[in-house]
């Protein structure tokens, strides 16, 4: 059964993906935007406002994706826009510092726990420099993450697990050493257990620990109550550095980031923290940063060495600072409101069609699980690996097919906006019933 609309509903996204993939490896700059999840056609976007998307063909939908987070207020934003025209007025990229980098570094800090910040380019860039820090400031070599938390393309994060809870890792690609990942130990998310093996057998090896502060990369699978917490005291009775990665929360669910929900409830705070998406507005930045003495050993103060000929590009800060400034506690409030209201609408028009399935969210991230059989709660990535992904693939097609553009991935986050008003919500609640009923339709595992 095809996966796409007629022909003539998507003839030029296949024409440009035709072309794309002519020059550019399987047609696209980053995997999942290739569809190759869900199957059919991507869709080429030519231009967005607020919370919608116009590809190609013309077609328009209400994006569930939002850049994969960074647009927080909605796309073209007129404020941003207006501060980054006149920003590019005074040229794009100098090479040099400049004003709105230590607006934007102020800005994260008086929002934040960290000390100092340093800017970078990309989230992959700010996850790979703070683990470089954390060695260089520990002296130690090896790195803990979790099976299903995603921390970029950095080659020592790219590890699949070994045959033990605290074994070190093999590469989980090629092109990627072994000499690279073997010095990753990869854990069950959410296994206080494993932790506690891991660094029973080699902590006084270990430099840090890095955790999503709320997985958003395996769907949304939150930290259990006093998870975060516990890696965060486990690392500091044995030295080594709690990392925690907000590129996709930070600036997200909260001015403060994911530990403003937790953090100060409970008592911790992240030694190093990767920043990215929102703080740059729609625009390529991140950042990472921490405590001032593990910060103070980064060059040109410190012995370990980072650069980046754009870091604190210009115009990037400018879109991120003002994306920022603009995120007040009633943005975040309202869009609270509607990622509750889009989970709740999820949740019973599954409910309805009978397809069992998980709605979880992390702060005003969500995403929908949906199995062959009633799940109590995914934990880890174990458990979001068993979703029926073809339930999820005819989910995914029929509010495509109505106009809803969600994420092309059953292990993915959905992102909402402060221009997702209830008229652009009730265009996607009422879509809702019939992707159900397609879900439910799906063959099961089993069955395939």
């Amino acid at each position: 059964m095809s996966t796409d609309p007629p022909a003539h509903l998507t003839a030029e996204s296949a024409a440009l993906f035709a072309r794309a993939q002519a020059v550019t490896p399987g047609g696209v700059n980053s995997p999942v935007r290739a569809f190759n999840a869900v199957g059919g056609t991507p869709r080429f976007i030519e231009r967005a406002a607020g919370a919608l998307l116009v590809d190609a063909d013309g077609r328009e939908y209400v994006d569930l994706v939002c850049s994969w987070g960074p647009m927080l207020l909605g796309h073209a934003h007129p404020e941003v826009q207006a501060a980054v025209q006149e920003a590019v007025s005074r040229g794009t990229s100098y090479g040099t510092p400049t004003r709105p980098e230590v607006e934007l570094a102020e800005e994260i800090v008086g929002r934040t726990p960290v000390d100092k910040v340093r800017l970078v380019s990309s989230g992959t860039e700010a996850t790979m420099s703070a683990i470089r820090l954390a060695r260089g400031f520990t002296g130690r070599d090896l790195v803990v993450k979790f099976a299903g938390c995603y921390h970029g393309h950095v080659d020592s994060l790219l590890a699949a697990a070994g045959s033990g809870l605290a074994t070190l890792s093999v590469p989980g690609t090629p092109g990627v050493p072994a000499a690279s990942t073997g010095a990753t130990l990869v854990l069950p998310y959410n296994d206080r257990e494993a932790v506690e093996a891991a660094f029973a057998e080699h902590g006084d090896a270990i430099a840090c620990l890095v955790t999503e502060a709320s997985p958003g990369n395996m769907g949304v699978v939150p930290p259990l109550p006093g998870f975060n917490a516990f890696l965060a005291e486990t690392c500091a009775r044995h030295g080594a550095l709690f990392v925690s990665d907000e590129v996709m929360t930070g600036f997200r669910v909260s001015r403060s980031g994911q530990w403003g929900l937790d953090g100060a409830v409970e008592g911790w705070t992240p030694d190093l923290v990767t920043f990215g998406k929102v703080m740059g507005g729609g625009f390529p930045a991140a950042a990472f940063g921490g405590r001032a003495d593990v910060m103070g050993m980064l060059s040109p103060e410190g012995p370990v060495y980072q650069a980046g000929t754009l870091s604190g590009n210009p115009v990037a800060t400018t879109a991120g600072l003002t994306t920022l400034r603009l995120a007040t506690d009633e943005v975040y409030a309202g869009i609270d409101r509607a990622a509750d209201l889009l989970a709740e609408a999820t949740d019973k028009a599954l409910s309805e069609a009978g397809v069992p399935h998980l709605v979880q969210s992390g702060g005003n991230m969500f995403s929908a699980f949906l199995f062959d059989d009633e799940v109590a709660e995914v934990r880890d990535f174990d458990d979001a690996s068993s979703q029926n992904v073809e339930r999820y693939k005819a989910f995914f097609h029929s509010m495509l097919d109505q106009g809803v553009y969600l994420p092309p991935s059953a292990y993915e986050a959905w992102f909402l906006s402060s221009a997702h008003d209830d008229a652009i919500l009730d265009r996607v609640v009422t879509a809702l019933p019939a992707a159900a009923r397609a879900a439910a339709a799906a063959p099961a595992r089993g069955d395939r």
